[in-house]
């Protein structure tokens, strides 16, 4: 998939979705509610496009568990769906997150340590909508990657520039301004230098727990070993 850019956009303007468009945002949102279905004891979310609509027929359907619960329960709750299981982290920093992969655009995302207020700050920042508000059509308005803030309408969804109105972006999704100071930091500067690459992304054995994968990389990696230690992890 090509990577997409930041741009910048001087006044608002609107997008009208086609019909075609709004097929595809039913679609995702069908696929997403059967399997949320299965995670409703986890209060699991969708975020990104498929939670904002702004999707195009190659869009990813993104689910996040929000809190930290025993690997095998997710894995029970979606035991004939796992195609792939993985162990990613995007920095010595970030959250350790274990990925159930369903099919080629569709994945569970679920943290291995207890999360911080920052770090789910994330979701919210993308746009993020529960269960609940799959049933009931809602869309949300959220940060894209080219650092364009939606908001959604009844025709599509209106397009404003974040770059110098990080207050007022914090306050519209409802998160703290540095974690929107931080998201432009993190995507104007990889316009500059590209991406370079995620930290782990390590794919689980089938006869091996998330838990027990987690507990070999921290063994061998002090970074993961503090960050696990931190979080309250394996």
């Amino acid at each position: 998939m090509v990577r997409e850019k930041t741009v910048r956009i001087w006044d608002d303007r609107e997008v009208v979705y086609t019909p075609r468009r709004w097929r595809y945002l039913r679609e995702k949102r069908e696929k997403a509610l059967r399997i949320m279905e299965r995670l409703t004891q986890f209060d699991p979310i969708l975020y990104g496009s498929v939670a904002r609509g702004d999707v195009r027929k190659d869009s990813d359907v993104d689910i996040f568990i929000p809190v930290k619960a025993p690997s095998y329960l997710i894995e029970l709750a979606l035991e004939d769906l796992t195609r792939r299981r993985k162990i990613v982290m995007a920095t010595p920093w970030h959250l350790i997150k274990g990925v159930i992969e369903i099919d080629e655009e569709t994945t569970v995302t679920f943290p291995l340590i207890d999360p911080t207020d920052r770090e789910l700050e994330f979701y919210r920042w993308g746009g993020a909508i529960d269960l609940r508000g799959i049933k009931t059509s809602e869309r949300v308005p959220g940060v894209n990657k080219k650092l364009i803030l939606l908001f959604p309408t009844e025709k599509g969804h209106v397009e404003r520039e974040v770059v110098g109105r990080e207050s007022e972006v914090a306050k519209i999704l409802g998160v703290s301004v540095d974690i929107v100071t931080e998201r432009v930091h993190v995507l104007t500067r990889r316009d500059k230098i590209g991406r370079t690459g995620i930290y782990i992304n390590e794919e689980v054995p089938d006869w091996m727990s998330f838990e027990e994968a987690l507990k070999t990389i921290a063994d061998r990696d002090p970074n993961v070993r503090r960050k696990v230690k931190e979080g309250g992890g394996v």
